[in-house]
């Protein structure tokens, strides 16, 4: 009996998870997942189980490679209120062909599976929950450091924060040209910076 070719896991993720983001769960079809992923159907249930599992393992994949990204940049940035500054920046700075110009992954999971699919629409919620919680760890060491005084609210911060790069990213995903993309993003940043606290005269 001809055995099934050996697959490469981590590739087929990302292949899945870049089909899913692209079309979203529902448009996405067993023919697509198949011509995607180089995989018959019988070997991508064997796999992944079923097209929701398949799914849901894509997501978290995304979350986790989101999450990553921004922690990477925060450990860098010069300080909390700099590198989430610069991390709004970057949005307007993507390529033209990078997928990231896409609307969130996991906010258009929101809007395609919040009626049909309460698991898929239960981890999509704690995905932005955690990364809620990653920009307000940000807001917290801007407190502790004394860029923001210790009246902030640092959860408050954090969702005023990842509602304006929903926005930023809506923008990049209907195609608003270059220079107002930039104008927004550097509005935002500089709002950022503006909660700075003047340091004390010596």
């Amino acid at each position: 009996m001809a055995r099934a070719a050996p697959y490469d896991r981590d590739a087929a993720l990302d292949a899945a998870m870049t089909l899913f983001w692209d079309k979203g769960y529902h448009a996405t079809s067993l023919k697509d997942l198949e011509a995607t992923l180089g995989m018959k159907p019988g070997s991508i249930y064997a796999a992944f189980t079923s097209k929701e599992n398949l799914y849901l393992l894509a997501l978290e994949r995304y979350f986790e490679a989101s999450r990553s990204s921004v922690r990477r940049a925060m450990a860098q940035a010069a300080s909390p209120l700099a590198g989430l500054a610069d991390h709004l920046r970057g949005f307007a700075k993507l390529p033209p062909h990078d997928k990231a110009r896409q609307a969130c992954m996991m906010t258009k999971t929101l809007i395609d599976t919040r009626t049909t699919d309460p698991a898929i629409v239960e981890k999509a919620r704690a995905y932005l929950s955690a990364m809620q919680q990653e920009f307000s760890a940000c807001f917290a060491r801007a407190v502790a450091q004394g860029e923001l005084p210790e009246t902030a609210d640092p959860d408050r911060l954090a969702r005023r924060y990842l509602a304006n790069i929903s926005a930023l990213r809506l923008e990049l995903a209907r195609g608003a040209p270059s220079e107002d993309v930039h104008a927004l993003a550097e509005d935002m940043a500089l709002e950022i910076e503006g909660m700075r606290i003047a340091a004390p005269a010596p």
